[in-house]
């Protein structure tokens, strides 16, 4: 199992030399990632007059401070960006990590906030179709191939990007979304990961390991090459302590996940603190 620092773009994590800060510290402590939220405002009630950072370029500075640390976006809201954009945005960043990025991808949310806000459509059948489009134009942009595309939302006639991605045949794709919904993970069980959350559990808060059992057995069961290498990330603040860190994610191991993503709970004010995090950073990745 593999161990990653979760953090999102407001508050104390606006600012680009603080996340730079908290990557190095989670690098030190022997972390093996550090990703970070994709919002424009988020609940515009709960986090009104914050400061909000651009995920990019906080992943920018993470990268640039890091030799080693994974890094991406959990999840990028991706109906929300041009897929060129993002295509651009995401080999650049994998040019400069030397290939260290990870994109999870998601319809991104609140609705209202994230796309009503702007006068974008709210409804999430077309999120799910743009999130679907986007996806395989990005694994043919990243190729530094000549695409032509002709779909229900994007057009493109005989364009090629380059640079192509320094990993190879592409960054490995993570896709977010709630279970029991069944939707999001028949997406996941196409691409490199599932990085679920669920309606039983806030952010924060680990699901059960029976929860997880059966969310891994359906992904399993949808995947074309069940064989295959995939990721099953879940997330949730841990103890320090080996005994009690070994209770609380040992069985979720067991249950299949791969990757422990260490956050704040959503409730109760640390989420966005920079102190808090670090206290927990550089205690050190749960020990199993």
């Amino acid at each position: 199992m593999r161990f990653s620092v979760n953090i999102p773009n407001f508050g104390d994590f606006a600012d680009a030399h603080t996340v730079a800060r908290t990557a190095v510290a989670a690098e030190q402590a022997g972390w093996d990632g550090l990703f970070v939220w994709d919002h424009v405002v988020h609940d515009k009630r709960e986090q009104h007059g914050k400061p909000f950072g651009d995920p990019w370029m906080l992943l920018t500075a993470a990268a640039l401070a890091t030799s080693r640390l994974k890094v991406g976006p959990l999840v990028a809201a991706v109906p929300r960006y041009r897929p060129e954009q993002l295509a651009r945005q995401v080999a650049t960043l994998d040019a400069l990590s030397g290939g260290r990025v990870i994109l999870g991808a998601g319809l991104g949310g609140p609705a209202d906030d994230e796309y009503g806000s702007f006068g974008d459509t709210v409804d999430r059948a077309v999120h799910a179709e743009r999130l679907d489009e986007s996806l395989d134009l990005l694994t043919r942009y990243w190729t530094g191939e000549s695409v032509e595309h002709s779909g229900a939302h994007y057009r493109v006639h005989d364009t090629a990007l380059l640079p192509a991605t320094t990993q190879r045949p592409r960054p490995p794709v993570w896709i977010g979304g709630f279970w029991p919904h069944r939707r999001p993970m028949r997406r996941a069980a196409r691409w490199d990961g599932a990085a679920p959350l669920f309606t039983t559990a806030l952010h924060g808060v680990p699901p059960r390991p029976d929860e997880l059992a059966e969310l891994v057995a359906y992904v399993q069961r949808h995947r074309e090459f069940p064989a295959d290498p995939f990721d099953i990330v879940i997330g949730g603040r841990s103890p320090a302590g080996k005994a009690e860190a070994l209770d609380l994610i040992g069985p979720l191991a067991d249950a299949g996940a791969t990757w422990w993503d260490e956050r704040q709970l959503q409730t109760g004010g640390t989420v966005d603190s920079y102190e808090a995090v670090l206290r927990r950073i550089e205690a050190g990745p749960p020990l199993l």
